[in-house]
């Protein structure tokens, strides 16, 4: 009860004093004014210098309450994803499997395609959808719900995995645990397989020698530590990775959960982001969450930042794709 987490909150304008009284109100189960103002960015989780993890702690509160304004259709939304229709593609048996959970759709243009997943095994759909988001709604209790249904599905490949979505790590990495579940197999973060990847066939790689900016996804505050690959990618590819205010920890989210909800205050968030990344001289903004690429392609395409997959960047320093994203 510190109250250090509502103070760095970049959305609000709290002091240690108002953050300490408001985290007091939510424990003792009363409505505070965060839960008005809150964006759902999960940005309390890393600030939390005790691990207490307040932001289970608001999701609980909007749960309870219904604050934060997500309507039938955001809940709708997520038992489609449940239900979509789901593929596995075998591949090679010595590979491990790509877990796309419902993103296929949303990936941009090349994201899975050259010699990065060449044989790699393909799991996707309703039941590798983890399900995770829903926290963007202000709600938890579908995960702990659902989280035996998605580690068991997932077991069930019989291989070694490798997330594509970061939500589906974080699931896994971060959340599963707290429910008592144990994850029974191996998996891997899409950063540290890109960075094997990479540092396994220096001999393929052009430095790209630009300066980029990255957008954090909210869901990475659960698992901060695993930017270190993301830092060794960047250094095998040959690009800067520009110091900025809103990065790593002050990273603001995309705002694509809040479009249909905040509209203005998503617009507002957007322009501070994309603002600071031209301003600190990024000639492109890199996408690890396909929503974050969708949300924020065309406002950075608008302010001259080129918008680029975190794989499709990969491929560009392989040769496989072009500058300008096309293949080669």
């Amino acid at each position: 009860m510190c109250g250090e987490c509502l103070e760095k909150c970049l959305y609000v304008d709290y002091d240690l004093e108002r953050g300490k009284s408001e985290i007091k109100a939510l424990i003792a189960g009363e409505a505070a004014p965060i839960l008005d103002a809150c964006v759902l960015c999960c940005g309390c989780r890393e600030y939390c210098p005790t691990g207490a993890d307040p932001f289970d702690l608001i999701c609980r509160m909007e749960e309870k309450t219904g604050i934060f304004p997500a309507g039938p259709g955001e809940f709708a939304w997520f038992e489609d994803m449940m239900e979509l229709p789901s593929e596995v593609i075998p591949g090679d048996p010595d590979r491990p499997i790509l877990s796309l959970c419902f993103t296929e759709p949303w990936l941009p243009a090349g994201a899975i395609d050259g010699d990065l997943f060449k044989g790699m095994g393909i799991a996707k759909g309703g039941k590798y959808f983890c399900i995770f988001g829903y926290v963007h709604t202000g709600r938890v209790g579908p995960l702990e719900q659902n989280a035996r249904r998605f580690i068991d599905n997932v077991a069930d490949l019989g291989r070694d995995i490798v997330f594509l979505h970061d939500e589906c790590y974080t699931m896994t990495h971060a959340k599963v645990g707290e429910y008592g579940i144990t994850v029974p197999f191996n998996y891997k973060h899409i950063f540290e397989y890109l960075r094997d990847y990479l540092r396994d066939n220096r001999s393929r790689v052009t430095r790209l020698e630009r300066p980029i900016a990255y957008q954090r996804p909210c869901s990475s505050r659960f698992t901060p530590e695993k930017e270190i690959f993301l830092d060794e990618i960047f250094d095998l590819i040959g690009v800067d990775r520009i110091e900025r205010e809103y990065d790593r920890e002050q990273s603001l989210c995309c705002t694509g959960p809040l479009l249909d909800i905040y509209p203005e205050r998503a617009a507002e968030i957007q322009k501070k982001n994309i603002d600071d990344a031209v301003a600190s001289g990024a000639t492109a903004l890199i996408n690890l969450c396909p929503g974050c690429d969708r949300a924020l392609k065309n406002p950075a395409a608008e302010a001259g930042l080129q918008p680029i997959y975190i794989t499709n960047l990969c491929r560009m320093a392989l040769g496989e794709l072009a500058s300008d994203g096309s293949e080669c």
